[in-house]
């Protein structure tokens, strides 16, 4: 057997599935919904890696650079922003046909992007892209430009666009079918706009809470980010990337910009290379498989080195070993920032050439035209090689091809009917509802009844910022009136649940965005506003629902030195706590914020992970036990400040030992996911005690649904080498599979792992696959194998 050739965890390539072999006591349902019952991690894996068969359109590509001028090339390698083609901004927004004439016509811009303020109607965007593709076909070649724009959780710069859980939410599901679904929803309405092309989906790995980013991951495991990621893209290109229902993805931010030293968005990271292959790589590695067709690159620094200059990352790795054929864009204005940023260039024109040279083929510049300028001199001075400059346009002109925009680049009326539809509400509901995470349920708390005397209060309460976070509507997501009025807050989803007689809202505290540089001042900023009044209406009720968490915020502007809840939530919670009454928590945020100081009091505690615009709905379902939470926190949620661990920590990291290290204690568990019904495990079997390198070991469990529910369970399967050559992380994720059950109902999972699951990334950054003992955990349940020397 040929072990591991490839740079990143083998889990990808390796014949495997897990599929439920045998189920007794209850008959299956005979109703069909939009998912199949069992969501398998793997066998979803290896069938949404099948790279699409795409048209070869070398013969095109290579006829009509030949007819190029070097302005002309340089032009496909310039993106601006729509401020530049446009006149004012907001709903008044509008062409401005001087300056699109000029880009487009006189300097052949090939790429325009985003939103100049706030989020679009679709008619509006039908214009702005008929303009600006009319302008294209004004040109000597007619090549059509390709607009980019941020669908990162739908079609969230279009204002009729459905909204879905952010990416940590969907990571809470684990659940794959869901996430392909819901891109598959955000392609169709985002090309119903006339835009081919996404900046999404986010594939850096969350393993640093502080980063204001967080949210936008999958969560800190690399697995579950790599199958979570390949849905995403298999979502949004499918089978053919040309069709009117899709677009072409863009994978973000390659790579290791989520692992800041500091925690700070676009700070620096330290991250050596075979753990950067071990971690953050596999997640790219996985979607450049399944056939990606752009990347953006990361935009800030590992080990010294600007994500925009690092040719190792950029073409050794990314060109050369994972063979990506697509093309590479920079992020917002980061050539420019090798100048005035990173200092690791004296001027902007060598900066493009150090750029370019790395790897870059699309420069986001993006607020005029430089770049263009510059590039084009650098060419005639023979210090950027005609070579490199065809090698990217040609990669630039394939996208467009693969899009369809050769044959039509106009947008069609007739895609509008595929916005908004009621089918896609009741879907988004459905995720939001899956990615709710049940933290604490003292004493069957929860579910609620809907006779009894609510109080609603706190600052995320009322709020649909806090359920969607930022890139809705507008990049921060902060511009209340942008919301769609006939979507329900917490609050008034309780309202309508339990009827005016038994309900009662009071602010308690509100949550106010900061002014001042988004460096010094704090985004959002806690102030009371009535909690005597609170308190006093809380004596009143039989429960009190509390409504804690985050405002909305993202990259820079979402910088915190502290991931403790603000002081004036805790003041309003303990406040709460001190009347004796029942406390159940919802926790609407991006980031694990922590609780420690209250969460001993609370009875019950539901995480909200931004859910979304039908967030508000799923909870008060949850809540009053319309439907039964299976979510699973895709992170560690730690307990201190200071004392955060990723579940696969090292062992001796929190073992009693001559140094004193004290017993890992985060507040909840990677993993963690409490139900309004129970389950146990049994009867795991490890097939064979010893394998040789080309031999697989299955493995088989029984799950039963022990409780009187209907309910979903999400089986973890986790891999513990006991000993290695590099000190073995305590446990790994290597599949996982998402249930149905009914009450008495039992399932029996098999699992086929191979030497590649059994691999890790060596001191000379290569696969290594070692012989010993490894444990396979699921549940509470363990089992010991061995892999041989030989085969």
């Amino acid at each position: 057997m040929k072990l591991r050739v490839l740079l990143f965890t083998g889990i990808f390539l390796a014949a495997i599935f897990c599929l439920p072999l045998e189920q007794s006591s209850a008959k299956n349902d005979s109703k069909k919904s939009l998912l199949a019952e069992v969501t398998d991690s793997d066998a979803y894996l290896k069938k949404a890696s099948i790279r699409p068969k795409l048209p070869d359109y070398s013969d095109e590509i290579k006829a009509l650079l030949s007819k190029m001028t070097v302005e002309e090339k340089v032009g496909q390698m310039t993106q601006l922003e729509i401020g530049q083609i446009t006149k004012g901004n907001d709903s008044n927004i509008e062409i401005d046909p001087v300056k699109l004439k000029n880009v487009v016509e006189t300097y052949g811009v090939g790429s325009i992007l985003n939103v100049n303020g706030h989020a679009l109607p679709i008619d509006k965007w039908h214009r702005i892209i008929s303009a600006i593709q009319t302008s294209a076909k004004n040109t000597r070649l007619k090549i059509p430009v390709i607009y980019g724009i941020d669908s990162i959780h739908g079609a969230n710069y279009i204002r009729e666009g459905t909204l879905f859980p952010q990416q940590i939410g969907m990571g809470a599901t684990w659940n794959p079918a869901l996430m392909e679904k819901a891109a598959e929803i955000t392609a169709m309405e985002t090309r119903a706009a006339g835009i081919p092309w996404s900046f999404s989906p986010v594939l850096d790995v969350g393993r640093q809470p502080l980063w204001p980013r967080f949210w936008e991951t999958f969560g800190e495991d690399p697995y579950l980010s790599s199958v979570m990621g390949v849905a995403f893209v298999r979502g949004l290109e499918g089978q053919d990337v040309s069709s009117d229902t899709r677009v072409a993805s863009s994978l973000k931010h390659y790579v290791g910009y989520s692992f800041p030293l500091n925690g700070r968005d676009r700070t620096p990271a330290w991250i050596p290379e075979n753990y950067m292959r071990e971690y953050f790589l596999p997640p790219f590695a996985a979607a450049v498989k399944s056939g990606a067709r752009t990347i953006m690159v990361n935009s800030a620094e590992v080990n010294g080195v600007p994500g925009h200059i690092n040719k190792h990352l950029l073409t050794d790795v990314l060109r050369d070993e994972l063979k990506f054929d697509g093309f590479v864009v920079t992020d917002w204005e980061d050539i420019n920032k090798l100048v005035t940023m990173w200092k690791v260039a004296p001027n902007t024109k060598e900066a493009t050439r150090m750029a370019v040279m790395a790897g870059n083929d699309m420069s986001m510049v993006p607020y005029n035209l430089t770049y263009t300028k510059e590039l084009t001199e650098l060419v005639k001075e023979g210090k950027v090689p005609m070579s490199r400059i065809d090698e990217a346009v040609g990669r630039i002109l394939r996208v467009k091809f693969e899009l369809g925009l050769f044959k039509n680049s106009m947008p069609d009326p007739s895609l509008k009917a595929n916005m908004a539809k009621p089918e896609f509400q009741k879907f988004a509901l459905d995720a939001a509802r899956e990615s709710l995470v049940l933290l604490k349920n003292d004493k069957n708390i929860l579910p609620l009844s809907k006779d009894q005397k609510v109080l609603v209060t706190g600052p995320t309460a009322n709020s649909l910022i806090s359920l969607n976070n930022g890139w809705t509507y507008v990049w921060q997501g902060s511009e209340e009136s942008l919301y769609p009025k006939d979507k329900l807050t917490i609050e008034k989803a309780i309202r309508k649940k339990v009827g005016a007689k038994n309900f009662k809202f009071i602010q308690g505290t509100k949550i106010v965005r900061g002014s001042g540089p988004a460096n010094t001042t704090p985004t959002n900023i806690d102030k009371n506003v009535n909690i005597n009044k609170a308190v006093s209406e809380a004596k009143k009720a039989d429960v009190v629902v509390l409504c804690l968490g985050e405002g909305s915020y993202t990259e820079t502007p979402g910088n915190i030195t502290d991931l403790t809840l603000p002081e004036m939530q805790i003041r309003l919670a303990e406040a709460i706590l001190s009347t004796g009454k029942p406390v159940v928590a919802v926790l609407s945020q991006g980031r694990p914020r922590i609780i420690s100081r209250i969460e001993g009091r609370l009875k019950g505690i539901l995480l909200a992970p931004n859910p979304g615009n039908e967030g508000g709905l799923a909870v008060a379902d949850v809540l009053f036990g319309d439907y039964n939470p299976d979510g699973k926190l895709p992170f560690t949620y730690p307990k201190t400040p200071n004392s955060h661990l990723n579940y696969d920590h090292k062992r001796f990291e929190v073992e009693e030992t001559n140094f004193g290290n004290s017993p890992f204690a985060p507040q909840y568990l990677f993993g963690h996911g409490l139900s309004y019904t129970s389950f146990e495990y049994s009867d795991l079997v490890v097939d064979k005690k010893t394998i040789s390198p080309a031999e697989r070991v299955r493995i088989s469990v029984n799950v039963k649904n022990t409780g009187k529910r209907e309910g979903k369970e999400t089986v973890i399967v986790y891999l513990r080498d006991e000993v290695a050559s590099l000190s073995p992380a305590g446990k790994r994720v290597k599949r996982f599979a998402k249930i149905s059950l009914k009450p008495g109902e039992t399932k029996k999972l098999a699992f086929t792992l191979d030497a590649d699951d059994m691999s890790f990334i060596g001191i000379n950054n290569k696969p290594v696959v070692e012989p010993g003992d490894f444990t396979v955990m699921v549940g509470k349940l363990s089992q010991k194998f061995t892999l041989s020397g030989s085969n």
